[in-house]
């Protein structure tokens, strides 16, 4: 399904979402502040969560398996 550069990305998306959500990194977030009335650890999580979703789109997308048929191999 994928492999070379592709699988590697992926590989490297997934350890960068256990460290984006892991402890050490997150506890950067946990202060008393507000981001458009927002408090600023749900806003964090959110966008963090929202990032690495369209990373992930956009290496799935970009895949050079595609055919043009739309069929992968």
């Amino acid at each position: 399904m994928f492999r070379g550069l592709d699988a590697q990305r992926l590989v490297a998306l997934f350890v960068a979402g256990l460290l984006l959500f892991n402890f050490p990194l997150l506890a950067l977030w946990d202060h008393d502040i507000r981001v458009l009335g927002l408090p600023l650890f749900p806003a964090a999580l959110f966008l963090i969560w929202a990032l690495l979703i369209g990373a992930l789109a956009w290496i799935v997308e970009r895949s050079p398996d595609t055919s043009p048929g739309g069929d992968r191999h």
